[in-house]
Formats: structure tokens, C-alpha cells, sequence
């Protein structure tokens, strides 16, 4: 958790946001005054790490001290939840090759949506294991991104979305096109998606603005049209990979650079590798800025931000 408290009172225009440094971010949204341990399974445990893990197959763990449990890091994605009087609405973003264990952890049967960042492994080939919530739910999952995430699910995964022939099995989902802000109804209330590109190495990726929270889990560059979808945020999540300079990822000194930028009150390290050990980042960075770690909890507020009008450039 922050080491600085966030406000007490009533939380119906809050989220709460799980977040872990190899997987999923779990967010939710509370309607009642009750404090998040009255109202959170101690389970819920999201994910950030690197494209491997941490440790990485072979139980090799870098820098990272195996004997914290905050350095064991499942790969990136973000669960973020909104309650309402009608229930939760819960969106996940991203189904990286963790989702089973990181939705047995967080006590998930069921989703509204999934939107994807961008097409690599880490971030889509557990699309698979939707199935189950499929089944929980008893209708197809909607599924949102965007061309070339889409071209990649559908040459991969063809099955998810569209019977082969002569298969007994059905698809599980539908596919929609991400090409602008979205919003995701749901019990809980609506969740809303403003995706912004960013590069990512030799690609480009999907950055989200969603309410007063930045979700930027794979990022080498944040180009001068993207800022104003940062700036204003209360909470940046960002990625940064490793201490030294990377092609495809931030690292830790431009993380920080960025986030002082931004202006946001608070900052969490994402998709961080085996070379960053959990209490060495904590040393070395200040108190509103943290490394992510599994069932860390943050709130954001869920009101719509102002945003300049969705840039050609942007998408």
C-alpha cells in the first residue's frame, strides 16, 4: 500500500486498484463508506512483471532477493473493478500466459470486457482461458483492440472468435475494433477507456486513460501528443523494465522523469525484470512513487477526465 494514507469517508466515486509487479492490477469501485478491508477478498492479487516473470525459468532471480515474496512477479495485465448498488463491473486489460492463477488469486468467475494493449505473448496468449469465465457467465466475452492486435488474435487464436469447421466447439468471444474511447457497462456502473499509442521498440502499444488512473505498461517513448492524456491523472502506472536503458521499455530514471512530468500525485513501477529488486527501487525512488508488487491495493477516482478531443495521431 502507499506509505502515504488516502482519504477516509465514502468511496462511491473510487476505485479500488489491486496491483502486483508481474500481473494483473485489480480495480474496483465502492458505493459504500466501509473500509477496503471490509469490502476486499485479501485474495485479490494482480500482476506486473517482466515478458518472463520473475524469477525466470531455471529459478533465476537477478538482483531480486527471493526471500521477499514482492520480487515473485507474474507477467503484466490489469483487472480494474467498479461497484455499484447492482453489483461489479469488472474489465480486465491484457490475458498474459498468468491468467489462471492471477484470476484464482483475485477470486474472479466472471468479466465484462477484455481490452487488449498490443499483440506480443506476454500480453495476449492466455486468451484461452477465458473460457471458463465464459462458461461462468454463459455468453460470449467482448473483446476490444486494436488493427494490428486484432490481425494477431484472429491468426493465432481464429478459434476464440469463429468455429473452424467441423469443430463441436463454440467461439467464446467477440471481437470488436479499438480505434477511440470506449466505455464498458456493467453492474457496477461504466468504466471508460481512452487509449492513446504510444512506440514500444520496434512496435507501437496501447496506453489507457481510465478515470483518474494512466496505465502504461509497455513503453519506450510517450511522444508531445500523448502528455495531455497523462497530465491531470492522480495515479501513472508505468512501465520501466530495468535500471540501464532498453530499446523497447523504459527504465528506471526515465520512469521517474516521466512521472515527475506528469504531475501525478502518485506513481507505480510495472513490468519491472529480474534486475530490479523490490526494496532496492523502493530506496531509490520517493515516497509517492512505488514498485508494484501482487495484491497491492490503490484508489482513483472512476469520474470521467476532461481530455483534449481524440488526435488522429493518437490511435
Amino acid at each position: 500500500m502507499w506509505r502515504k494514507p488516502l482519504p477516509s469517508g465514502p468511496r462511491s466515486s473510487a476505485w479500488i486498484i489491486p496491483i502486483s509487479p508481474a500481473g494483473p492490477l485489480q480495480i474496483s469501485t465502492a458505493c459504500s463508506g466501509r473500509p477496503p478491508e471490509a469490502r476486499r477478498d485479501p485474495r485479490d492479487h494482480p500482476r506486473c512483471g517482466s515478458s518472463g516473470g520473475v524469477p525466470r525459468i531455471g529459478n533465476r532471480w537477478g538482483a531480486c532477493d527471493p526471500r521477499n515474496p514482492k520480487n515473485r512477479r507474474r507477467r503484466c495485465s490489469l483487472l480494474l473493478e467498479r461497484e455499484g448498488s447492482e453489483g461489479v463491473t469488472q474489465v480486465l486489460i491484457d490475458t498474459g500466459p498468468d491468467l489462471v492463477p492471477q484470476l484464482l488469486d483475485a477470486g474472479v468467475a466472471t468479466l465484462d470486457a477484455v481490452i487488449y494493449s498490443h499483440p506480443h505473448a506476454d500480453h495476449i496468449h492466455g486468451i484461452d482461458d477465458l473460457r471458463q469465465l465464459v462458461y461462468n457467465a454463459r455468453r460470449r466475452m467482448p473483446v476490444w483492440a486494436d488493427t494490428p492486435t486484432t490481425e494477431a488474435l484472429v491468426e493465432r487464436f481464429g478459434y476464440i472468435f469463429e468455429a473452424p469447421e467441423g469443430s463441436h466447439y463454440p467461439p467464446i468471444a467477440d471481437l470488436h475494433r479499438l480505434d477511440g474511447p470506449v466505455t464498458i457497462d456493467g453492474p457496477g456502473g461504466a468504466l471508460n477507456f481512452h487509449p492513446f499509442r504510444v512506440p514500444h521498440g520496434g512496435i507501437t502499444a496501447l496506453g489507457f486513460r481510465i478515470g483518474g488512473l494512466v496505465y502504461l505498461p509497455d513503453v519506450s517513448e510517450i511522444p508531445e501528443s500523448a502528455w495531455p492524456m497523462i497530465e491531470g491523472a492522480e495515479t501513472f502506472i508505468c512501465d520501466a523494465l530495468r535500471p540501464e536503458p532498453h530499446p523497447s521499455h523504459a527504465h528506471l530514471a526515465q520512469a521517474l522523469d516521466w512521472i515527475e512530468r506528469s504531475g501525478c500525485p502518485r506513481g507505480v513501477l510495472t513490468n519491472m525484470h529480474i534486475d530490479m529488486d523490490y526494496d532496492q527501487v523502493m530506496a531509490q525512488t520517493p515516497d509517492h512513487i512505488l514498485p508494484a508488487h501482487d495484491g497491492m491495493v490503490i484508489e482513483v477516482s472512476a469520474k470521467r477526465p476532461t481530455l483534449p478531443p481524440m488526435m488522429a495521431d493518437l490511435l
